[in-house]
C-alpha cells in the first residue's frame, strides 16, 4: 500500500503512458484520486504520418491506415483484473474502495487464468460502507447506512450465453442510470478501449448496486439492489455461473443463439430466477430453439425478453427495467456477501479472507469487540486511564501555566500544589491494572506485520459497526423526542442526555491508541528501574511502525483538547530510529469548517483514508506519513511528506462552550506552526463565519511569522462548479483580501505586534496564485452519483501546485526529531494565554546559538586583522623619523594611516554583513527561524565597525602624539652622543699622543674625566610635567555639563584633588526606591548595597584598566580619561535603577576620576623621568666606556659587537613583538572552546561550574558581584585550559617570523654594497620599520666607536641571532603561563570578558544577565531566571526571602512598582509596556527553572543570614530536586545536548 501512496514524479505530472506497463500505474494514479476517467486508458504513441499531411493519399498510407487499426491495446478490465490479482489484501481493499466511491462494479469473483481458479472478494469490498433511503423511509427522512458486505440485499446477475450482439454491460449502465444522467458503472465494447479483446479478465464476476435516495420520480428502483456482471461466456465459466445461480435472486440471460439442448441451462439446481434475453435482429436467432428451452425451464412468458426490430434500446431498457423492478420488489431471496461465501466453499471457490494472517487478526479482533455492549460503559471499565483523569491532567497542565485560579496563594507554592496534584493522578492512572481489552489490543499489535495490518483493520470495521448502530439508535431516539421538545421539561432533559450519549458513543481504534498512550505516559512516572515501565518501553516502537506502514498517529486528543507530549515524542523518536538517516519531512494541513469536506479533499489529494464516514467527524488531529520516492526526493529534499487532517474549526459541539475560540485558537496556532503549506477550507457564501475562521487562521499565521516560522497557504473554495468562477470571483478575492487584513490587524492588536497592518505583512500571498476553486464533490444526487471528475482534476491541480510550493521552499525540511521539538514548543506555547511572548523553542535556540557562534567567528576575524594592522601602525609610528618614510610631516602620516585604517574597516564591514547575508541563504540549519534576528546582527556588524574604527584612531592618535613628544628628546639624545664620541675621539687621540703606557685603570681614570666634564658642560633638558589633575577636571565636567544643573552644582562642591583618597562608600540618601510587588505585601531590597556592589564593579574596571595603561610604560594622554568616563556612562546605562541618581553617578565620578589623576599623574612622570635624556646617556656610560677601550686598543669588535646589537637592540624588539602578537591568538584559540564560543554557553559553563563546586561564598559573589566573578572566573579558566604546548606553538610561530624577519633584513642590507656598519644597521632598521621597534636608546650607545668589519659583522650577526632564539625560547620556557598572560600587550582575559559580557543589561526584576548574542539587538533575554529571593527581596512584614520566579510573575495577575512605573501599581501580565526591550519568556516546562530553585532550597538559610532576612518558605517540590536535576534543567535551559 505504501508504494502506492508514496509521492513520485508520476503521481504529479501529466506525461503520456509510453508503453502498455506505464497503463496499471495510469489508472492506479487516477483512481487514488477517484477519478471516474481512470478507465480510460490508452497507450498514446507518437505518429510520425502528420508531417506527410499535406501531400495526397497513396496506396501504401491506406494499408498503413489499416494496419494501424490492429494494435496491442489492453483492454480496460485486464488492467483491473491484473492490479488485483498483482495486489495485497489491503491495496484490494483500496481499489474496491475507490471504484465504488466512482461508482464503478467492482469485482466479486475474481478469476486467475494462470490457475484456472477464482476468488471470492469478499475482504476486498469489506470497506465499502453504502446508505440510501428506501420507500419505507422516505416519508420519515431516515436512512440506512452499512457496510455493503454485510447489508441483505437481492441480487440480480447479467451472464452471456455464447455470443451476443447486444452489449450487456451497456444495457445494465443503461439499466442503472435515470434519464438525468448517464453513467458506465460498467466497462463495455463502446468505450475507450472496451473492444480490444479480453486476455485474462474472462471470468471476472463484477458487482455494483443501486441505491435508491427516496426520491419517487428520481429513483428506478425503490429498494436497494445489487447487480452482478459475469463477463465471458458462461460455457466457459460453469463454477461462476453456478455460484450466481445459488446466491442471485435472478440471473439474466443474454444470448443470440440457444442451442435447444441447452444442457448448461436445464442442468442448473436453480435458486434464482431465470430471465432469458435475446436480440431477436440476430441472424443467428432461432425461435425454435428459445421455445424448447422455454418448456425446459417451465418459463413463463414474463421470464422471456425480446429485443425486436421495432424497439430501439430506450425501449428495450424499460423493458428490462420492468423485469428486475418486480424481481426486487417481490423476491424474497435476499443475501449479504458474507453469506456467499459458504456457497464458494461448496463450489471450490477461493475466499480472500482465509488466509491464516486475516483470520488470526480477526480473531484477536472479535476478542476485544464482541465483548462490547454499552459503548460509554466500555470505555469506563477497559480505557479507564483517558477519561475523567487524562482530563483532569489537561486542566492542571493548563492551570500551571495560566493560573487562572490562583487567588492570594504564592505563585510557586500553588504551581508545587499543582504538580503533588498532577503526580496523585498519575499514581492513580499506575494503580490500575491493564484491561483485558488493552492486554489484547498490545499483544494484537506485536504480531508479525501483515497480521498487525489485518488486525487494525478488523478493529475498524468491527467498532465503526458498532458505533454505526449505536449512532443509528440515538438519533432515531433522538428525533422522537425532538418533535414533542416543547411539551414538557422531562422532554427535554431526556433530549440533553440523547445529546450527552450522541458526543459519548463514538469508539474508534484512536480509543484504543490513546490509552495505549496514557498507559505508557503513566508508566513513565515511574522510577526507571520500575519493572511496568521497562515492559511498556516497547509501545512507541509498536506505534512508530504503524506510522511507517501507513495508519495515522492522533496528535491532539479530541476529547481533551491535549496532545500526550512524552507518548508523541517518544514514537517519533522511535520513527526517527526505523528511518534514519532519511528522516527529512515536509507538513502538510487542512484548516476549515466542519463538515466541509477537508478529510474527503485529503483523501482524494494523497489516496489516504482519514475517517469520514456519516456522523464521525475528525475530532482532534491526526497524522499520517507518506513517503516521497527517490525519483522525486532532490527536488522536494525531503524524505517525507506529513499530512495532518483536523477537526472542523467553529464545531457545534464545541461552540456551546465558553473557551470555544481559545480551542481553535490553539488547534490552529499548532497545525499552522507545523505545517510547510496549510490548507484553508473556506466558504464565501457565509461571511459570518468566513470572518470567524479567518480570524483565527489569520491569528495562527501571525503568531507563527513572530516566532520565525514561514508557513504557506493556499485558500480553497469548494462547491464552485462554474468554469468561469476563477474571473467570476475576482471581487470575492479582493473582497477575501480585505476580510484577511481586517482579521491581521485584529489578531495584530491582540498579540500587541500592531506593526502588522495587512495579510502580506504577515505572509506572502498573492490572491491569483493562493485561491483554488473546486467544484462539488458527487456528479449528481448521491447515493447513486459518482465523484465528480471536475472535482478530482481539480483536487489533482491543487496537489500538484502543492508539491510545487514545497519544491520551491526556500527553507530546508525539518528532520522528524525537529518536527517533534516543534509539537512540544507550540503546545506549551499556546498553552500561555500569550503565545508570542510564552514561545520557546529549542530549534529557535540552536539556530540562534549558530548564528552566534559563526557571527563571532567573523567578528573575531575582523578584530584580530585590525589587532594585527594597528599593531604594524603603530610599529610604523613608533619608527617614524629612525626610518624613511615617504611622508616627512608625522600629522600628514597619521592622517594617511587613519584613511588607511577607514579603507580596511569598510572592507571588513563588508565582508561581515556580506557574510551575513550569504548564512542567511542557506537552507540548512534552520536559518529562516533567526530572520528575526539579522537586523540585530547586521546593526552589530556596523556598530563593531564604530567600535573599531574609533579605538583604532584613538590608538593611532596616541602613538603620535607620543611620538611627536620623543621627537625633541630624540634630537637632544643624538646631540648628546654626537658630542661624546667627538669627545671620546679627541681623547684616545690625546692617549695615544702621550705615548704613555695606558693600563686599564689609567684608561678608566680619563674617561671619568672627560665624562664628568662633558656633563658639566652639558645644557641640561627639562621637560616640564603636565597637570594631569587639571585635565581630568576638565574632561569630568565636560562629561556632566550635558547633565544638567544639579550635576554641576554637586561638582562644584567638592576638589577632584579631595577625591578617590578612600573607599567609596555610597548612604541611602537619594537613591530611588526598588522594585516592589503586589498588594499588601512588600518586597524591599537593600538600597545601599546594590548600587555599592555597581559602584565596586565599575572602580574594579576602571582600576583594570589603569592599571594596564601603566604597565605599557608610556605616556599618559587625554582620550584615557575620555575612555573612562564612557565606561562609566555605559555601565550606568545598562543598570535600571542607578541611571536617575545623579548624586549617585557624580559621587561615582568624582571617585574615580580623583583616583586615575593621581595614577596618570605618576605615570606621566615617570615618563619624563624615564627619558630625561640625561639618565639615558648615564645609563650607557659603561657600554661607552667599553667601546672607548676597544677603540684605543684597536680591538677587533666584530662578535662583541654583534651579540651587543642582538642582545641590546634585537632581543627586547622580539619579545615585545611576541608578546604584542600573542594576545590575540590566545583569544582565537579559546574561542573554539565551548565554555567562551557563545554568551549562553558562557553562562551555562559559569553556572555549571558553580553547581560542580557548591559553594555558598562563590555563589554569593555571582549574584551580588556579577562582572567581578567572571572575570576572575575567566581568567581562571583561561590558565587552566592554556597548556604550555599550544602557548609554546604561538610563541615559537612568533619567534620564527621575527627572526625570519631580522636574516631577511640582514642579508638584504648585506646585498647593498660600498656601505659602513653605521649604514647596515640603519639598512636592517629600515627593512624591518614595520615588524620591529628597536629602542633608540639602546641603539646610541652602539652606533659610535664602531671597530669592525661590515662583512664579518653582517656574518657573526646571524650566528648572534641564532643563539639569541634560542635563549629566548628557554626564557619562554621557563615563564610561567601566569606572567606570560600579565606581560602580553593585548589581554586575552579582556577581550574575552567584553565579549562575553554582552549588553550587560540585566533583569529588571532578578538581575539575571543578557544573553542576546548580537550587541545591538532590539530585544534582551535569559535563559534563567532567579527566585527573587536570591536578588535580596523579602517579604514585608515576615522578613523572609521570596521564592517567586519572574518566568512565573509574567504570567499571573500579580503587580509591581518601581522607579520604571513611578511607583505606581503595574501588571505584571503587561511588563513590556514598562520594560518593552525585555523578554521574559515562562519556562517551557516546571523543571526549568531547576537550578535556581535547587541552590537557594540548598542555601536557604546562609542567604537569609547574609542578607539579614529570614529564611524563605520552601515549596515541597522544591526539596526533592537532586544536584543531578539541578544540572539537567541547566542543560534544558541552554539547549545543551
Amino acid at each position: 500500500m505504501s508504494t502506492i501512496l508514496q509521492i513520485d514524479k508520476k503521481t504529479i505530472t501529466d506525461e503520456r503512458t509510453k508503453c502498455n506497463s506505464d497503463l496499471p500505474w495510469y489508472f492506479l494514479k487516477k483512481l487514488m484520486m477517484v477519478n471516474v476517467k481512470a478507465r480510460n486508458v490508452k497507450f498514446t504513441c507518437e505518429s510520425t504520418c502528420d508531417a506527410a499531411a499535406g501531400g495526397s493519399v497513396s496506396d501504401s498510407d491506406i494499408d498503413d491506415l489499416l494496419n494501424s487499426l490492429d494494435t496491442d491495446d489492453i483492454n480496460p478490465l485486464d488492467i483491473i483484473t491484473a492490479l488485483f490479482l498483482c495486489s495485497d489484501g489491503f491495496v484490494q481493499q483500496e481499489l474496491a474502495l475507490k471504484m465504488s466511491m466512482c461508482q464503478f462494479s467492482v469485482p466479486l469473483l475474481l478469476p486467475n487464468c494462470d490457475t484456472k481458479q477464482c476468488t471470492l472478494m469478499l475482504w476486498a469490498m469489506r470497506d465499502i460502507v453504502k446508505n440510501c433511503r428506501p420507500l419505507s423511509l422516505s416519508e420519515s427522512k431516515g436512512f440506512i447506512e452499512d457496510r455493503i458486505v454485510v447489508s441483505k440485499l437481492p441480487m440480480v446477475s447479467f451472464v452471456r450465453l455464447g455470443e451476443c450482439s447486444l452489449s450487456k454491460s451497456e444495457m445494465l449502465n443503461k439499466l442503472l442510470s435515470n434519464s438525468q444522467q448517464y453513467h458506465d458503472t460498467f466497462i463495455h465494447r463502446n468505450m475507450e478501449n472496451g473492444k480490444c479483446p479480453r486476455r485474462i479478465s474472462n471470468g471476472l464476476t463484477e458487482l455494483s448496486w443501486y441505491l435508491p435516495c427516496g426520491n419517487k420520480n428520481m429513483d428506478i428502483f425503490s429498494e436497494p439492489v445489487a447487480v452482478a456482471n459475469l463477463r465471458g461466456d458462461i460455457a466457459s465459466f460453469e463454477t461462476q455461473f453456478t455460484f450466481l445461480c445459488q446466491t442471485s435472486a435472478a440471473v439474466f440471460v443474454f444470448f443470440d443463439h440457444l442451442d435447444s439442448e441447452c444442457k448448461l441451462l436445464t442442468n442448473q439446481h436453480h435458486k434464482a430466477e431465470i430471465f432469458l434475453v435475446g436480440d431477436h435482429q440476430s441472424q443467428h436467432f432461432s425461435i425454435d430453439a428459445l421455445k424448447k428451452v422455454a418448456n425446459k425451464l417451465n418459463l413463463k412468458k414474463s421470464h422471456i425478453l425480446l429485443k425486436t426490430k421495432q424497439m430501439n434500446d430506450a425501449d428495450f431498457v424499460k423493458k428490462l427495467r420492468e423485469k428486475v423492478k418486480d424481481v426486487v420488489e417481490n423476491s424474497e431471496m435476499k443475501m449479504q456477501i458474507e453469506q456467499m461465501a459458504d456457497f464458494a466453499y461448496e463450489l471450490g471457490i477461493w475466499v480472500d479472507e482465509d488466509c491464516q494472517e486475516c483470520q488470526t487478526a480477526k480473531k484477536h479482533a472479535d476478542a476485544i469487540t464482541s465483548k462490547i455492549q454499552d459503548i460509554l460503559k466500555y470505555k469506563e471499565d477497559q480505557l479507564p486511564l483517558q477519561g475523567k483523569i487524562w482530563k483532569e491532567l489537561t486542566c492542571l497542565e493548563k492551570e500551571e501555566f495560566r493560573l487562572k485560579n490562583l487567588g492570594s496563594e504564592n505563585i510557586e507554592m500553588y504551581k508545587s500544589d499543582l504538580q503533588k496534584q498532577k503526580a496523585k493522578l498519575r499514581e492513580q492512572q499506575n494503580s490500575y491494572d491493564m484491561s483485558n481489552a488493552m492486554t489484547c489490543f498490545i499483544n494484537a499489535l506485536s504480531a508479525p506485520g501483515t497480521e498487525r495490518c489485518y488486525f487494525l483493520k478488523w478493529m475498524r470495521l468491527n467498532l465503526d459497526n458498532l458505533s454505526r448502530e449505536k449512532l443509528s439508535i440515538l438519533r432515531e431516539a433522538y428525533k422522537t423526542k425532538n418533535k414533542n421538545k416543547n411539551k414538557n421539561s422531562e422532554n427535554k432533559e431526556e433530549i440533553k442526555e440523547i445529546d450527552r450519549q450522541l458526543s459519548n458513543s463514538s469508539l474508534g481504534i484512536e480509543h484504543f491508541f490513546r490509552e495505549m498512550g496514557q498507559i505508557y505516559e503513566a508508566s513513565v512516572s515511574l522510577p526507571e528501574t520500575n519493572l511496568s515501565r521497562q515492559q511498556l518501553q516497547h509501545l512507541p516502537k509498536l506505534c512508530a511502525e504503524l506510522l511507517l506502514d501507513g495508519f495515522p498517529l492522533e496528535l491532539v486528543d479530541g476529547d481533551a483538547s491535549n496532545i500526550p507530549l512524552r507518548w508523541v515524542s517518544d514514537v517519533l523518536s522511535q520513527l526517527n530510529d526505523l528511518v534514519t538517516p532519511k528522516s527529512k519531512i515536509l507538513v502538510v494541513t487542512v484548516l476549515g469548517v466542519q463538515s466541509t469536506g477537508k478529510s474527503t479533499l485529503l483523501n482524494t489529494m494523497f489516496g489516504v483514508q482519514f475517517a469520514v464516514s456519516s456522523g464521525r467527524c475528525t475530532r482532534g488531529a491526526f497524522m499520517l506519513l507518506i513517503k516521497v520516492n527517490e525519483d522525486i526526493k532532490k527536488e522536494l529534499k525531503c524524505d517525507f511528506i506529513i499530512i495532518i487532517d483536523t477537526e472542523g474549526l467553529k464545531s457545534p459541539e464545541l461552540a456551546k462552550l465558553d473557551n470555544s475560540y481559545e480551542h481553535d485558537n490553539e488547534l490552529a496556532t499548532l497545525v499552522v506552526g507545523l505545517s510547510d503549506i496549510t490548507i484553508i477550507n473556506i466558504a464565501m457564501e457565509n461571511s459570518t463565519e468566513m470572518k470567524d475562521i479567518l480570524q483565527i487562521v489569520v491569528h495562527a499565521f501571525l503568531r507563527m511569522k513572530e516566532v520565525g516560522k514561514k508557513p504557506k497557504c493556499q485558500f480553497v473554495h469548494q462547491n464552485v462548479a462554474d468554469v468561469s468562477a476563477p474571473e467570476k470571483n475576482l471581487r470575492e478575492r479582493e473582497m477575501l483580501l480585505q476580510q484577511l487584513n481586517e482579521m491581521t490587524q485584529a489578531a495584530a492588536k491582540m498579540e500587541n505586534k500592531v506593526q502588522n497592518k495587512s495579510f502580506t505583512d504577515v505572509m506572502e500571498y498573492n490572491p491569483d496564485t493562493g485561491n483554488w476553486y473546486i467544484p462539488g464533490l458527487w456528479n449528481g444526487v448521491p447515493p447513486m452519483a459518482p465523484v465528480n471528475a471536475g472535482y478530482s482534476e481539480a483536487v489533482y491541480e491543487l496537489k500538484k501546485n502543492i508539491i510545487k510550493v514545497l519544491e520551491n521552499c526556500e527553507t530546508s525540511a525539518n528532520d522528524i526529531l525537529a518536527f517533534t521539538e516543534w509539537i512540544t514548543s507550540l503546545w506549551n506555547a499556546v498553552k500561555h494565554e500569550n503565545f508570542i511572548f510564552s514561545f520557546r523553542n529549542s530549534l529557535v535556540a540552536d539556530a540562534y546559538m549558530r548564528l552566534c557562534t559563526e557571527f563571532n567567528k567573523w567578528e573575531w576575524e575582523f578584530k584580530k586583522e585590525m589587532y594585527s594592522w594597528t599593531k604594524t601602525a603603530e610599529t610604523k609610528i613608533s619608527n617614524f623619523g629612525r626610518v624613511k618614510s615617504k611622508v616627512s610631516d608625522i600629522g600628514q602620516f597619521l592622517t594617511d594611516l587613519k584613511s588607511e585604517a577607514c579603507s580596511v574597516l569598510s572592507k571588513w564591514e563588508k565582508t561581515l554583513l556580506d557574510n551575513l547575508a550569504k548564512y542567511f541563504k542557506q537552507t540548512d540549519g534552520h536559518v529562516y527561524l533567526v530572520e528575526a534576528y539579522r537586523e540585530d546582527f547586521a546593526n552589530s556588524a556596523k556598530s563593531l565597525r564604530k567600535e573599531m574604527e574609533s579605538s583604532v584612531h584613538n590608538q593611532l592618535t596616541v602613538a603620535t602624539d607620543v611620538r611627536r613628544g620623543m621627537t625633541e628628546l630624540d634630537r637632544i639624545k643624538v646631540n648628546h652622543t654626537k658630542e661624546l664620541q667627538e669627545r671620546v675621539r679627541a681623547l684616545i687621540e690625546e692617549c695615544r699622543k702621550n705615548k704613555v703606557n695606558m693600563t686599564d685603570k689609567k684608561l678608566d681614570q680619563e674617561f671619568d674625566k672627560m665624562w664628568n666634564k662633558m656633563v658639566k658642560e652639558q645644557v641640561l633638558y627639562k621637560q616640564e610635567a603636565t597637570d594631569v589633575m587639571a585635565s581630568v577636571s576638565y574632561y569630568l565636567k565636560r562629561n556632566l555639563d550635558r547633565k544638567g544643573s544639579l550635576a554641576c552644582e554637586l561638582l562644584s562642591q567638592k576638589q577632584l584633588q579631595d577625591c578617590g583618597l578612600t573607599p567609596f562608600k555610597y548612604s541611602v540618601e537619594g537613591f530611588l526606591n526598588n522594585v516592589k510587588h503586589k498588594v499588601s505585601k512588600f518586597f524591599f531590597k537593600d538600597h545601599v548595597k546594590a548600587p555599592q556592589n555597581i559602584a565596586e564593579d565599575v572602580i574594579m574596571d576602571y582600576k583594570q584598566f589603569v592599571k594596564e595603561k601603566v604597565e605599557s610604560k608610556n605616556n599618559y594622554h587625554d582620550t584615557f580619561i575620555q575612555e573612562i568616563l564612557h565606561r562609566i556612562d555605559e555601565r550606568l546605562k545598562n543598570i535600571q535603577d542607578v541611571k536617575k541618581d545623579i548624586v549617585f553617578e557624580v559621587s561615582l565620578k568624582q571617585h574615580i576620576c580623583g583616583a586615575a589623576a593621581r595614577e596618570f599623574q605618576k605615570m606621566h612622570e615617570d615618563f619624563i623621568q624615564m627619558n630625561d635624556p640625561y639618565r639615558c646617556l648615564n645609563q650607557n656610560k659603561e657600554r661607552f666606556r667599553v667601546n672607548f677601550k676597544d677603540e684605543f686598543s684597536e680591538r677587533d669588535q666584530c662578535q662583541k659587537k654583534a651579540a651587543e646589537f642582538t642582545e641590546s637592540c634585537l632581543r627586547p624588539a622580539v619579545e615585545h613583538f611576541v608578546n604584542c602578537s600573542l594576545g590575540p591568538d590566545i583569544i582565537g584559540e579559546l574561542k573554539t572552546r565551548f565554555q567562551f564560543s557563545t554568551r549562553m554557553f558562557f553562562q551555562y559553563s559559569v553556572l555549571l561550574d558553580l553547581l560542580s563546586k557548591d559553594n555558598f561564598e562563590d555563589y554569593l559573589t555571582y549574584i551580588g558581584s556579577y562582572e567581578r566573578y567572571v572575570r576572575r572566573w575567566i581568567l581562571d579558566d583561561m590558565l587552566k585550559l592554556l597548556s604550555n604546548e599550544s602557548l609554546s606553538k604561538f610563541e615559537d610561530q612568533h619567534l620564527r617570523s621575527s627572526i625570519n624577519s631580522i636574516n631577511d633584513a640582514i642579508r638584504k642590507a648585506q646585498a647593498k654594497e660600498g656601505g659602513n656598519l653605521q649604514k647596515l644597521i640603519e639598512d636592517i632598521r629600515q627593512e624591518l620599520g614595520e615588524k620591529l621597534v628597536i629602542s633608540e636608546d639602546a641603539l646610541s650607545p652602539f652606533m659610535i666607536l664602531n671597530n669592525v668589519n661590515t662583512k664579518e659583522f653582517a656574518q657573526l650577526l646571524t650566528v648572534s641571532v641564532k643563539d639569541m632564539a634560542k635563549a629566548v625560547r628557554e626564557q619562554f620556557k621557563n615563564t610561567d603561563n601566569e606572567k606570560k598572560v600579565a606581560n602580553l600587550d593585548v589581554k586575552p582575559q579582556n577581550e574575552l570578558f567584553k565579549n562575553l559580557i554582552g549588553c550587560g543589561k540585566q533583569c529588571p526584576f532578578c538581575k539575571a544577565p543578557c544573553e542576546a548574542g548580537a550587541k545591538e539587538h532590539k530585544e534582551h533575554f535569559t535563559s534563567v531566571h532567579r527566585p527573587e529571593g536570591l536578588g535580596r527581596f523579602r517579604w514585608d512584614g515576615t522578613e523572609k526571602l521570596v521564592i517567586d520566579l519572574c518566568t512565573s510573575l509574567v504570567n499571573s495577575d500579580c503587580r509591581f512598582r518601581s522607579n520604571a512605573t513611578n511607583d505606581k501599581w503595574h501588571p505584571y501580565k503587561e511588563y513590556t509596556k514598562i520594560f518593552p526591550d525585555w523578554r521574559i519568556a515562562p519556562d517551557k516546562s516546571l523543571q526549568d527553572s531547576d537550578y535556581w530553585k535547587y541552590v537557594l532550597t540548598r542555601f536557604n538559610s546562609k542567604f537569609a543570614e547574609m542578607y539579614n532576612a529570614k529564611p524563605a518558605d520552601i515549596p515541597d517540590t522544591w526539596k526533592g530536586i537532586t544536584k543531578q536535576q539541578a544540572e539537567e534543567s541547566l542543560k534544558r535551559s541552554f539547549n545543551v545536548k
